[in-house]
C-alpha cells in the first residue's frame, strides 16, 4: 500500500486527462493506487453481500423454527450461518474503512499537489486575469470534492446499489414472477431518476461556479482591508458583497429544488413498489405458494430495496452535485499553460550575463502596443538604469527578461542563448529581482532570506544581512531572525521589507540582477546607508534598474531614457546631464531643485 505523495511532472499530463472530464480526471489518480482501492471495493462488496445474505439465513432459521421439531444440527447450523454473516458483515467493513483512510486521503493528496505544480507553471498573465484566492480555494475543493465522491461511492452509492441488486437476485430463489416484475421497475424508476440527476448538472455547476466567484471576492477584499478602512468603503464593499452573495444564494435554491424534485418522485414512486411486493407475497402465502419464512424474507428485502434504493438515489444527486464542482475547479485550474518549455529546451548557461533584445515587439492583453521592434544590447557586467514616464515600457522589459510573458515577435536573449529555448527553472535562477512590491510569506525571517536560496549556510545569510544593512533592525526583533514577519511582512516598515529583499538577492548570488524602485520605500538615510551594499551587489554582475529617485543611478554605466516603447536617449549619467534641453536632463533638475530647496530651508 502507498501512503506517500506522488510527485510528477504534470504540466502536459494534466490539461489533457482534465479536459476529458472530472470522472475521468477523478480516476486518473484512482488508478495510481489501483490496489488499496481494489480492495476497498471488495471488502464493500462481500460485505453487502454478507448482509444481503443474513437475511436469507433469517429465512433459513425461521423456516428451520417452524418445521416442528428440528434437529440439533440443522437449529446450530442455522444459528451459526447467521452468526457468521453478520460477523463477516461488521468485519468487511471495517477492514474497507481502515484501507481507505490511507486510499482516499492520498488520491486527495495526490491531487493537490498536481494541481499546485500545474497553477505555479501559469503565467503572469493567467493569475491577472483571475483571484488569486479563488484559485487556491479551488486546488481545496477540488480535493474535498474528490474525497467526498469517492466516500461517496465507497459508503453510500455502491452499498445501496449491490443491495436492490442483491436482492433481487435472492427473491428469484421464491418466485421468478416478482422478481421480472421487480427487475423492471427498479431499471425504469433509475433510468428516470438518471435523466433528472444529469438535467441538474448545469444548476450544481453554476452554483459551484458563484461559490468560488465569493470566495474569491473574499479574499480579495480581506487582503485589501487596509485600503477598504483607509477610503471608509466598509459600506460599500458590504453592499457589493451582498449583491454577489445574493447572487450565490438564489443559483444555490435552483440547485438544491433540483435536488428535492428529485427525491420527491423517488419517495413516492419507492414506496409503492414496496407496498406492491408485500401484498403480492402474502397473497402468495394464501395461496400456499411460498412459506412464512419466504414472506418473513419478501417483507425484509422488499424494505432492504425501500431504503437501499432510497440511499442510492441520494447519493447519486450527491454525486452529481461533488462532480459538478470538481469540474468547475478542474476546468478553470487545468488550463494548458500559456508559455511552456520547449521538448528540447536545456538549461541556460551563463557566460556572464549579456542580454539583448533584437527586434522585439509586444502588447498586453488590452491589445495596447508597448514595444515594436525593439532593441538592446547590455554588455556583461554593465549597470544599465531605466527611465522614462510611466507606460514606457520599463516594467515590460523586466517582465520579458523574466519570461513573464513572450514576446508577439522578436527574441530575448542571454549571453546569447534565446530564452524562449532554455527551461524557464534555469533562466530564473540566473536572475535575482528585487521588486517595489516586495513578496514576504508569513512565515519567519529567516525562512524569508533563504527563499531564493534554501540550501544557504547561517554564514553566508549573515554576510548578505550584514551587506543589506538589515542587522540591528534583525537584532531589535522580538525573536530575531526567527520573527514571524505577518501575512506579506505587514510586521515590518517597508524600508524594512526592501532591505530584507535586498540581502535575499545578496543571497541568491545570481549574475544577473533586477531592481524595480528598489529603493523607493527607504527614507534618504537609510537610501544611503545602502548604496554601498548595492554597489557590492552590483560588482561583477549585469544589472538593470528602474529607479524613481534618478540620483540612484548615479553610479549606473547607462542610462536609458524609454518614451512609448523607444530608447530616446542613451548614455553614461554624466554625459546625459551635460545635454542642455535634454530629456534627462531636465527629469534630474526637476528631482533635485526641490531637494535643494528643502535643504537650504
Amino acid at each position: 500500500m502507498q501512503r506517500s505523495l506522488r510527485r510528477v511532472d504534470s504540466n502536459v499530463s494534466l490539461p489533457l486527462y482534465a479536459s476529458r472530464g472530472a470522472i475521468r480526471f477523478l480516476l486518473h489518480y484512482v488508478i495510481r493506487r489501483a490496489g488499496s482501492h481494489f480492495l476497498v471495493l471488495a471488502a464493500v462488496l462481500a460485505a453487502v453481500g454478507c448482509a444481503v445474505g443474513s437475511q436469507y439465513a433469517v429465512k433459513k432459521l425461521v423456516d428451520t423454527l417452524g418445521s416442528g421439531s428440528p434437529s440439533d444440527f440443522d437449529l446450530w447450523s442455522a444459528v451459526a450461518i447467521l452468526l457468521g454473516l453478520v460477523a463477516g458483515d461488521n468485519l468487511l467493513w471495517r477492514l474497507a474503512g481502515w484501507v481507505s483512510t490511507y486510499a482516499f486521503v492520498a488520491v486527495g493528496g495526490d491531487m493537490r499537489l498536481e494541481l499546485f505544480n500545474h497553477l505555479s507553471g501559469h503565467g503572469t498573465r493567467y493569475f491577472v486575469e483571475r483571484f488569486p484566492g479563488a484559485l487556491a480555494g479551488r486546488i481545496t475543493v477540488a480535493a474535498t470534492a474528490a474525497w467526498t465522491i469517492e466516500s461517496s461511492v465507497t459508503w453510500n452509492t455502491i452499498p445501496p446499489g449491490t443491495a436492490v441488486l442483491a436482492s433481487i437476485v435472492v427473491l428469484g430463489t421464491i418466485n421468478w414472477h416478482l422478481t421480472a416484475v421487480l427487475l423492471a421497475v427498479v431499471i425504469v424508476l433509475g433510468a428516470i431518476i438518471g435523466k433528472l440527476a444529469s438535467g441538474g448538472r448545469d444548476l450544481h455547476q453554476a452554483f459551484a461556479g458563484q461559490a468560488a466567484s465569493v470566495s474569491g471576492d473574499l479574499t480579495d477584499i480581506v487582503s485589501n482591508i487596509g485600503l477598504v478602512r483607509a477610503f471608509g468603503s466598509a459600506a460599500r464593499e458590504q453592499a457589493r458583497l451582498s449583491h454577489k452573495i445574493e447572487t450565490e444564494m438564489k443559483a444555490q435554491r435552483a440547485s438544491l429544488r433540483s435536488l428535492e424534485r428529485l427525491r420527491l418522485f423517488h419517495a413516492f414512486t419507492v414506496f409503492g413498489v414496496t407496498a406492491g411486493v408485500l401484498a403480492w407475497s402474502v397473497e402468495l402465502w394464501r395461496r400456499g405458494q411460498i412459506t412464512t419464512g419466504d414472506v418473513v424474507l419478501t417483507t425484509t428485502l422488499g424494505f432492504t430495496v425501500l431504503h437501499a434504493s432510497r440511499d442510492f438515489a441520494m447519493a447519486l444527486v450527491d454525486l452529481v452535485q461533488q462532480f459538478a464542482k470538481l469540474g468547475e475547479a478542474v476546468q478553470v485550474l487545468g488550463l494548458p499553460h500559456e508559455m511552456q518549455d520547449l521538448g528540447d529546451a536545456r538549461p541556460l548557461q551563463t557566460r556572464g550575463g549579456a542580454i539583448a533584445f533584437r527586434r522585439v515587439s509586444f502588447s498586453y492583453p488590452s491589445g495596447q502596443p508597448v514595444l515594436k521592434l525593439f532593441e538592446l544590447e547590455v554588455q556583461p557586467g554593465q549597470k544599465v538604469g531605466l527611465v522614462g514616464r510611466s507606460g514606457a515600457g520599463k516594467s515590460t522589459i523586466l517582465a520579458l527578461l523574466q519570461r513573464h510573458y513572450d514576446p508577439a515577435s522578436g527574441q530575448v536573449l542571454i549571453d546569447g542563448q534565446d530564452i524562449s529555448h532554455v527551461t524557464q527553472e534555469s533562466l530564473r535562477n540566473s536572475i535575482a529581482v528585487v521588486q517595489q512590491e516586495i513578496s514576504l510569506f508569513h512565515r519567519t525571517l529567516l525562512e524569508n532570506l533563504r527563499y531564493g536560496k534554501p540550501e544557504a549556510s547561517d554564514e553566508e545569510v549573515f554576510r548578505a544581512v550584514e551587506a543589506s544593512r538589515c542587522t540591528e533592525f534583525i537584532h531589535r526583533l522580538p525573536q530575531g531572525f526567527d520573527t514571524i514577519v505577518g501575512e506579506r511582512g505587514m510586521k515590518l516598515s517597508g524600508g524594512q521589507r526592501q532591505r530584507l529583499a535586498i540581502a535575499r538577492a545578496f543571497l541568491r548570488d545570481a549574475p544577473i540582477v533586477l531592481l524595480d524602485e528598489a529603493t523607493s520605500s527607504l527614507d534618504t538615510e537609510s537610501e544611503q546607508s545602502i548604496q554601498e551594499a548595492l554597489a557590492r551587489l552590483f560588482k561583477g554582475r549585469t544589472v538593470i534598474a528602474i529607479a524613481h529617485r534618478l540620483s540612484t543611478l548615479d553610479s549606473f554605466d547607462r542610462i536609458l531614457v524609454l518614451d512609448h516603447g523607444r530608447i530616446v536617449e542613451d548614455g553614461p549619467p554624466a554625459l546625459l546631464l551635460r545635454r542642455k534641453g535634454g530629456i534627462y536632463s531636465r527629469m534630474y533638475s526637476r528631482q533635485i531643485a526641490p531637494m535643494e530647496q528643502m535643504t537650504l530651508g
